[in-house]
């Protein structure tokens, strides 16, 4: 964990309630999957968003507007200063993929898939990429996927883009069966893919927090190794760790 400030360059809306914040300044991101809390003013506690990319000094974040907190960010202005707590949470883990891998993600869990998407093609891999949405005006991220060179299927709820239906379905109709899962995204839609998906994987957890960095408890949850800390000992968990 480390502490910084860092400068607003861009905060643009990326998609329905969905929204871009570019930021520079010294920064520790070493894995995908990692978040970083920030320090919002006339807010007592952080908001924690995870990473979407990182490069040298800069950092990219999606948030969607939920609440107060994210409202006052997407007031945010190009040249203000932001003071962050970055390098949070464990992230994914490159070293245990297969030769398969597939990326699963639904709504503000498609942001930090972009990272791993990028470490995975540096390290030889080629995703594919499953993205799951309400509507079309909701997508984001899917020309990002397309323009790395990765198989992207896109569903919709309603239709109106993609396939129509659950992530799940995306998953069906994959050129190659997965050897490998990495997912990202709201609570039911993991839970639906846990079950679809017949293979190993690592999963990333929402939980309200606190501090952010595993000490006030509050984001704890049962798994099969007892209580964890989804900030410190996640978000990331593996397959085999979670009670679903």
């Amino acid at each position: 964990m480390k502490q910084c400030k860092m400068r607003v360059t861009e905060n643009v809306p990326l998609a329905k309630n969905t929204w871009r914040l570019r930021l520079e300044g010294p920064c520790a991101v070493s894995r995908p999957g990692q978040f970083v809390n920030i320090s919002i003013p006339g807010f007592y506690l952080r908001r924690p968003i995870s990473v979407c990319d990182a490069e040298r000094e800069r950092l990219t974040l999606v948030y969607k507007l939920v609440g107060g907190g994210t409202e006052a960010m997407s007031r945010l202005r190009a040249g203000e200063e932001l003071d962050l707590l970055t390098g949070l949470g464990n992230g994914f883990d490159l070293t245990k993929c297969g030769e398969r891998p597939v990326l699963v993600g639904g709504g503000a869990g498609v942001a930090p898939l972009y990272l791993l998407a990028k470490e995975l093609l540096r390290a030889g891999k080629k995703p594919a990429v499953c993205l799951g949405f309400n509507e079309s005006a909701e997508i984001f991220l899917a020309e990002d996927f397309h323009a790395l060179g990765l198989e992207v299927l896109v569903t919709t709820v309603d239709g109106s883009s993609g396939l129509k239906g659950f992530v799940t379905e995306a998953l069906s109709r994959l050129a190659d069966a997965p050897d490998y899962l990495f997912c990202c995204g709201p609570l039911p839609m993991m839970k639906a893919v846990y079950g679809a998906a017949d293979c190993p994987g690592q999963f990333s957890l929402e939980e309200r927090m606190g501090c952010g960095f595993g000490a006030c408890m509050g984001c704890s949850i049962e798994t099969k190794s007892g209580a964890r800390r989804v900030c410190k000992d996640g978000p990331v968990f593996e397959r085999g760790e979670l009670l679903w």
